[in-house]
C-alpha cells in the first residue's frame, strides 16, 4: 500500500508543481516583477513549505529530544540537498531536454541574481553552523532575530532588482486564454497548487518514514537524507519544468532562493526552540553544503556563468556525504 501512496503523492506533487510554476509566472507578469523576485522569492518560498513544516511541527508542536533531533536534521538536510542533489537533477534535466531537442546545452542565467542568492546563503548558513558549536543561548536568540531580519533585507534587495521574465508563458490553467488573466484567478491557482504541494509532500514523507522503519533505517538517516529528498521534490520538479522551457534563471533561482530561505527562517526556529548543539554528522552536512555553495559562487565570479557539468559536479558532495554517513558516522 505504501508504494501505491508514494506514486499517488508523486503525481500530486508533479501536477501541483506544474500549476504553481504557471501561476507564479503570471503573478510576476501581472505585477511586473523580475526573474529574481519570481524565482528566488515567490517560487522558492512557496515550494519550501513542505520542508519548512517538517521541522516546525517536530520541534514546536511535538517536542522531546527525538523530535528535536528530527527537526534539526530536517533543517540541516534541506540546504544540503538543495546545494547538491537538486543541482544534479537540474543538470540532468538540461542534458535530457537538450538530447530531446527542447533546448540548448548552454545554461543561461542572470549572474546578478545567482550571485546575490549564493552570497546571502553562504553568510547566513555559515553563521548558523558557527552557532552550532558555540553553545551560548543569548547568542542563539540574537542570531535568530538577525537571520530573520537578514532574510527580510534579502527579499527587499531581490524585489527591487531588475530582470525581465522573458520568453512566453503558457496560458493560465485556470483561465486558458493568452491575455492577462484576472488576479483572482492567479491567486486561486497558486493557492490550489500550494495545497497540492503540501498534501503530496506530507503523504510522501509519511510513507517514506513508514518504509524506512520497515527496512530498519535509523532516525538520523531519515531526517538527514530521506526526508529532505522527499520534501525537496517541489523545487526539483519546478526547476525541471523551467529548464524544459529554457528559463534557467527561474529554474536555478527556485533552488538558490530556497537555500537562502532554508538557511534563515527554519534555522531561526531551531535556534529559538532547540539547544542547537550540532554533532559531527550535522556539521559535516553543513560544511559540505557551504563548500558546494562556495564553488558555485566562485565559478560565477570567475567564469560569469554556470554549466551543466558544474551543476552536476555537486553530486560529488552528495556522494561524499553518503560515504561518510554509512562508512564513518556512528
Amino acid at each position: 500500500m505504501s508504494y501505491v501512496l508514494l506514486i499517488i503523492a508523486l503525481a500530486i506533487i508533479l501536477a501541483s508543481a506544474e500549476l504553481f510554476t504557471n501561476g507564479v509566472e503570471w503573478f510576476g507578469r501581472r505585477y511586473e516583477l523580475g526573474e529574481g523576485a519570481v524565482g528566488s522569492v515567490l517560487a522558492a518560498v512557496g515550494t519550501a513549505l513542505p520542508e519548512t513544516l517538517v521541522p516546525i511541527i517536530a520541534i514546536v508542536f511535538t517536542g522531546g529530544q527525538a523530535a528535536d533531533d528530527i527537526g534539526v536534521g530536517a533543517i540541516l538536510g534541506a540546504p544540503f540537498m538543495l546545494a547538491s542533489l537538486a543541482m544534479v537533477v537540474t543538470a540532468s534535466a538540461v542534458v535530457i531536454f537538450t538530447w530531446r531537442g527542447r533546448r540548448e546545452l548552454a545554461v543561461t542565467v542572470n549572474e546578478e541574481v545567482m550571485r546575490r542568492d549564493l552570497s546571502h546563503f553562504l553568510i547566513a548558513y555559515a553563521l548558523a553552523m558557527g552557532a552550532g558549536v558555540i553553545h551560548v543561548r543569548p547568542l542563539h536568540y540574537a542570531l535568530a532575530a538577525a537571520l530573520l531580519a537578514f532574510y527580510g533585507y534579502y527579499v527587499w534587495e531581490t524585489l527591487r532588482g531588475e530582470g525581465d521574465l522573458g520568453g512566453d508563458t503558457k496560458p493560465l490553467y485556470f483561465h486558458r486564454h493568452p491575455e492577462m488573466p484576472h488576479r483572482q484567478r492567479i491567486f486561486v491557482q497558486i493557492g490550489v497548487a500550494l495545497l497540492g504541494i503540501v498534501l503530496g509532500a506530507e503523504i510522501f514523507v509519511t510513507e517514506i518514514q513508514t518504509l524506512s522503519e520497515t527496512l530498519g533505517a535509523a532516525p538520523l538517516i531519515v531526517s538527514l537524507l530521506i526526508t529532505p529528498i522527499a520534501t525537496e521534490l517541489p523545487e526539483k520538479f519546478n526547476s525541471v519544468l523551467w529548464i524544459r522551457q529554457r528559463k534557467d534563471t527561474l529554474a536555478l533561482g527556485n533552488i538558490t532562493g530556497a537555500m537562502v530561505f532554508q538557511s534563515t527562517f527554519p534555522v531561526s526556529v531551531g535556534l529559538l526552540f532547540t539547544t542547537w548543539q550540532l554533532d559531527t554528522t550535522g556539521l559535516v552536512s553543513g560544511l559540505l553544503a557551504l563548500l558546494s555553495g562556495t564553488v558555485f559562487y566562485v565559478t560565477l565570479r570567475i567564469k560569469h556563468s554556470l554549466t551543466w557539468w558544474s551543476l552536476g559536479g555537486a553530486g560529488s558532495v552528495y556522494f561524499a556525504y553518503l560515504v561518510y554517513v554509512f562508512g564513518f558516522a556512528k
